[in-house]
């Protein structure tokens, strides 16, 4: 088995939208990488996310905006001889999505990005939101600048 790069966008997205969640990898000030997991929504070319309105993560992304998006799914052990270590390997599909943070602040577009992610993780449509807690989140859209897709053992 190999790793094969995919080539259409609809595999990619195919992948990005079975996974519950993504990990953001955005580096500091000091050079230093920074991972952590968001549930989000994908649709239209755009990765959209939401946090807690201040923290180390928005510190980062207010000066350096450029993040890599990784999206993992369809994960399986496998293995060609069960007593050989080397023989073991991982299944699994895999998107690395690139692009560049833009903070949302309008409350209309906040709600309808917050819309967006919880139709990632429920069937239910059309949320209400307060005003308070719209004025306490904080939404990035990410615009897709590169979409990578690898598979390995499917």
């Amino acid at each position: 088995m190999r790793v094969k790069i995919l080539q259409h966008k609809e595999q990619k997205e195919d992948i990005i939208k079975r996974c519950e969640i993504c990990n953001v990898s955005m580096v500091d000030e000091n050079n230093q990488p920074y991972v952590l997991p968001f549930n989000f929504a994908y649709a239209d070319d755009t990765l959209y996310l939401h946090s807690a309105p201040e923290g180390r993560k928005i510190d980062i992304l207010e000066k350096n905006p450029h993040i890599c998006a990784s999206f993992s799914t369809d994960h399986q052990l496998y293995h060609q001889n069960e007593g050989v270590a080397c023989s073991y390997s991982m299944r699994y599909r895999s998107v690395l999505l690139y692009g560049k943070v833009e903070f949302i602040d309008d409350l209309e577009e906040k709600e309808a990005i917050l819309n967006k992610i919880m139709a990632q993780y429920t069937d239910k449509k059309g949320f209400s939101y307060s005003l308070p807690a719209l004025k306490n989140v904080k939404i990035f859209r990410i615009p897709v600048d590169k979409l990578d897709g690898r598979t390995f053992g499917y």
